[in-house]
């Protein structure tokens, strides 16, 4: 991909990193979105797929030192408004290769305030070939490259992204879901099918733009580029717009969508589905939709990562002497072996009973042995517990030897 490109992109956003991200972080959240998303794991999936490669396309950048930092250098140009002068306005630059340069600016093709864009660019050079110099400007301005112009401003009308929440049981975060959600929002005109003409009609390159959406004219040494005002911007006209929609394209209406929540979900987290946003004006792409997922606590189980959580009361003699207890899991029910002489608070790991794992292993389930105090002995068992208590002093035992407190 040509560098030229990157200033349409938000290659942090497309991984859900910040910009300061170490490599370790885009690695891992790389691999994490190709994991999800792989095509050979959704055969089928557009919006998987989709996602998947814009992840793809985000690492390749992201993810080389040097890519990264010519990216970041690109943005934060681009950010300030300008390259060059302070402030975002331009310094001159001079024409024949070491000749002077114009005013607040130095010799050389391309030498902007001391910073050479030809370097940046694949030293295309001034007037070079495609992806130099001239491909930079007449993106960005309109001048010897309306083509480009006009791809950004279809761009610019993609669909919104939609937002919305649900919330799920825990058991249902933790095992995996698929949820049936109405959403009211733009959607692709039914009736004309998301073009915007009437059926039977067709839409028709603008004439005024040729169909880049943009329209240029030279300044001097620049050149600039706004939207055309005959066709909004879209580079094409509708001559018999449908009535439904206007033509538009769109219509507001509801909808049902399928979110297929992952196993392992955890509140707060969002789910994407790529294209499923707004529609795009006159078949223009649709924005994403971004689903926060919020889980009830349980009654029963607590996470701790992919383990579960839980604590089982027991009695005394359970633990004096040994013994079993049956506990609940996620699927069904497993005998705990609770080994003669366990401290009250011991926590006993049954493995592969906990949340099961993108990679199809499960954590474990964690069970925590609490003894439970009777309120009310009657007479036989408050003599047992006596005779315990005098044989227990016999033996030498002392629940509190070594103590601090002694």
């Amino acid at each position: 991909m040509a560098q030229k490109e990157w200033i349409d992109k938000d290659y942090y956003a497309d991984l859900g990193v910040s910009s300061t991200a170490e490599a370790d972080e885009i690695k891992k959240a790389y691999r994490k979105i190709a994991r999800e998303n792989h095509p050979d794991a959704h055969p089928g999936d557009t919006a998987a797929e989709n996602r998947f490669k814009t992840a793809s396309e985000a690492y390749s950048v992201l993810g080389d030192k040097d890519k990264r930092a010519e990216y970041d250098e690109l943005k934060q140009m681009v950010a300030s408004g300008g390259y060059g002068a302070p402030g975002g306005g331009f310094g001159g630059f001079g024409g024949a290769p070491g000749g002077t340069g114009g005013a607040g600016g130095t010799g050389g093709a391309g030498g902007f305030d001391g910073f050479d864009l030809g370097d940046l660019f694949n030293r295309a050079g001034a007037g070079g070939g495609g992806g130099g110099f001239s491909d930079v400007f007449g993106d960005m301005f309109g001048g010897g490259g309306t083509r480009g112009a006009g791809t950004r401003t279809q761009r610019r009308t993609r669909g919104a992204d939609v937002e919305t929440e649900i919330t799920l049981d825990f058991r249902e975060a933790t095992k995996g879901v698929t949820v049936p959600i109405r959403l009211t929002s733009p959607a692709a005109c039914t009736t004309c099918h998301g073009s915007g003409a009437t059926p039977g009609t067709s839409s028709a390159r603008c004439g005024t733009c040729s169909g880049t959406g943009v329209v240029s004219e030279n300044r001097g040494a620049f050149g600039f580029s706004r939207p055309c005002s005959d066709c909004n911007g879209t580079g094409t006209r509708i001559e018999d717009p449908c009535h439904d929609c206007s033509g538009t394209g769109r219509i507001t209406r509801t909808r049902t969508i399928t979110v297929r929540v992952p196993a392992g979900v955890v509140d707060g987290q969002k789910v994407r589905l790529a294209g499923q946003g707004e529609a795009g004006e006159r078949g223009r792409p649709a924005g994403d939709l971004f689903v926060t997922v919020h889980v009830r606590p349980d009654d029963l189980f607590t996470r701790n990562g992919d383990d579960l959580k839980m604590t089982v009361p027991v009695s005394f003699t359970e633990l004096a002497l040994g013994g079993a207890v049956t506990v609940p899991t996620l699927d069904t029910r497993v005998r705990v072996k609770i080994p003669a002489g366990t401290a009250d608070g011991t926590t006993l790991r049954i493995r592969g009973r906990g949340v099961t794992k993108r990679n199809g292993a499960s954590g474990d389930l964690l069970v925590t042995v609490k003894v439970a105090v009777p309120k009310n002995l009657d007479e036989g068992a408050a003599s047992a517990l006596r005779h315990y208590a005098e044989e227990e002093k016999r033996t030498g035992f002392d629940p509190r030897a070594g103590w601090s407190g002694n």
